[in-house]
């Protein structure tokens, strides 16, 4: 099941009544997984994973200079995906 705004949206009586817990809910708290299988973060260990991200210049002599970025861990990629984030090294 994904998560589907609208659907909780119209099950809701009233913008103000409390939320109700989703169906996929339980699951991912017994699992610690999503439904496409990567581990559950909260927002600061998501930031804590997405900070081990490194660029580096390498300078090779004195007239050579290179970028080099870390590779992405899966979770690294995909939350960059959905931030619609480009990993490129011209930031």
């Amino acid at each position: 099941m994904t998560n589907d705004q609208a659907t909780a949206q119209a099950r809701r009586r009233s913008p103000v009544a409390k939320a109700t817990v989703s169906p996929a809910a339980p699951r991912k708290a017994a699992s610690k997984r999503t439904e496409d299988g990567h581990p559950v973060h909260s927002f600061r260990t998501l930031l804590t994973d997405l900070a081990t991200m490194a660029q580096n210049t390498v300078r090779f002599g004195a007239d050579l200079d290179t970028t080099v970025l870390a590779t992405p861990t899966a979770l690294q990629k995909h939350a960059f995906d959905l931030l619609g984030v480009s990993q490129s090294a011209d930031l």
